[in-house]
């Protein structure tokens, strides 16, 4: 892409190489994303997901290229400004001793506060309704150190939310309701969100983009409907065994073995947990008669040693 049309974006990389100790693990990453969109980065553990985004939040060094905000690059922008743009959200980057989920929260509104971080009516306004935001008011008090996985992700997300950001870069396991509430403010707000997920059927649901990084390069790259494929996800992942369903979004396992013991009329769906406790107690089974177009068809297809299917009327 030229100049002119990255000027489209508000984050993209350019010619990025990202790596340890000045090693190279990934070069020539070129990504790119408008406010409004969220970005998935998928793959194997130890592909490089974590990699990538520590070097665009600028905790590790670049070996190469840039990452450009809002048209600049952020190498040459101040720290605070970029502090005001772009709020990350990662685990490992908070370890606060004898600090209460409120006290987390209000560090979002460092980078507005001045040196001394005294904070005024209007932010702590705005701390209260980040917390309102993610269902967190009842924590505001509880001991951050204390509190579970769960209640920690919520506080994060305060904490991003609260400092007003245009970016948001994570790499957390977020849970299902905090996605989306994430989409939500992605839109609402005009936010773009550059994150890695491990759960494949929240990515399929939830991303515009999804980079694959696999084998040392950001293997494929687009929407996920060209992504999602019951093939590639299976070569992605170097899966052997089992099987993705890319219409559920989901992986199963494999069949049971052997001769047939059970004939499962099922249909409508009422035979998808009946499959899924055949395979996993290793009773093999017969499944059927199933239309096609049935939404017991795929997962029969997955797990069953044989279907009797017929064409859709």
């Amino acid at each position: 892409r030229g100049k002119g049309q990255m000027k489209d974006y508000y984050i993209y990389t350019e010619q990025m190489t990202v790596g340890y100790g000045g090693k190279p693990l990934i070069r020539n990453i070129n990504l790119h994303l408008r406010r409004g969109e969220i970005l998935t980065l998928i793959g194997p553990n130890g592909s490089g997901k974590s990699t990538i985004l520590k070097s665009i939040i600028q905790q590790l060094s670049l070996l190469g290229g840039a990452v450009y905000l809002d048209g600049r690059s952020m190498a040459r922008m101040p720290e605070l400004e970029v502090a005001k743009r772009l709020s990350v959200l990662m685990t490992e980057r908070i370890r606060p001793e004898l600090m209460t989920c409120e006290d987390v929260v209000s560090t979002g509104r460092y980078p507005y506060t001045g040196r001394l971080g005294i904070l005024t009516a209007e932010d702590r306004r705005i701390v209260r309704e980040s917390m309102a935001l993610v269902h967190s008011e009842d924590l505001a008090d509880c001991d951050f150190s204390e509190i579970s996985d769960g209640q920690r992700q919520r506080i994060l997300l305060a904490r991003a939310l609260c400092q007003e950001p245009e970016v948001i870069v994570l790499d957390v396991r977020l849970k299902l309701e905090l996605l989306s509430t994430l989409k939500d403010m992605v839109r609402q707000r005009q936010l773009a969100v550059v994150m890695s997920l491990h759960e494949l059927d929240l990515a399929q649901k939830v991303s515009d983009y999804v980079v694959c990084v696999h084998n040392n390069a950001i293997e494929r790259y687009g929407p996920p409907e060209e992504i999602f494929t019951s093939d590639y996800i299976m070569e992605l992942y170097g899966a052997t065994r089992g099987s993705y369903n890319a219409d559920f979004g989901c992986l199963e396992m494999e069949p049971a073995r052997g001769k047939p013991e059970i004939f499962v009329i099922g249909g409508g769906g009422s035979g998808i947990p009946v499959y899924r406790q055949l395979q996993r107690r290793g009773i093999p089974f017969t499944a059927g008669v199933l239309q096609e177009n049935d939404v017991d068809y795929p997962v029969a297809k997955a797990l069953a040693v044989e279907v009797i299917g017929e064409r859709s009327f």
